[in-house]
């Protein structure tokens, strides 16, 4: 499929995709928040900057996008027909860093979990993958 966009209309549309806040992110920290947990945002002390970090359990939380991390078996993580080798190398440095950042936490000794879009695209979905991640959290102990 031709794309429709100029390439500077399609860039100036890529450059205002948000990293921060995302609506995913923002469904994962109202959970947090009303089961009782206090976390700190976007942390610039630790590597890969975690989108959600529950100092008091020593764990992180990365919000991840489907389309942007490449979530394997995902039907979200589509490869734009246009420009793939672009993308595929894009997505498998995407990938390549995030297994970096998440094996650097761990050295470091935080627990590393994921979150990905399509797991709380639903609200049944949502509820379902959030209250796996709480029960997973009670496996830390606070400090």
């Amino acid at each position: 499929m031709v794309d429709f966009l100029s390439r500077a209309e399609r860039s100036e549309r890529m450059s205002r995709i948000a990293a921060r806040h995302t609506v995913p992110e923002i469904v994962v920290r109202r959970f947090l928040h009303s089961h009782g947990f206090r976390y700190r945002l976007h942390s610039k002390r630790l590597p890969g900057h975690p989108d959600i970090v529950l100092p008091k359990y020593r764990t992180v939380i990365f919000v991840n996008g489907c389309f942007w991390h490449h979530h394997e078996g995902c039907k979200i993580a589509n490869v734009p027909q246009s420009n793939i080798r672009f993308w595929m190398e894009k997505f498998e440095r995407n990938r390549r860093r995030d297994r970096r950042v998440r094996n650097e936490l761990r050295r470091l000794g935080w627990h590393v979990m994921t979150v990905w879009e399509c797991q709380i695209v639903t609200a049944d979905k949502s509820a379902k993958a959030l209250t796996t991640l709480v029960r997973h959290m009670g496996r830390f102990r606070a400090k």
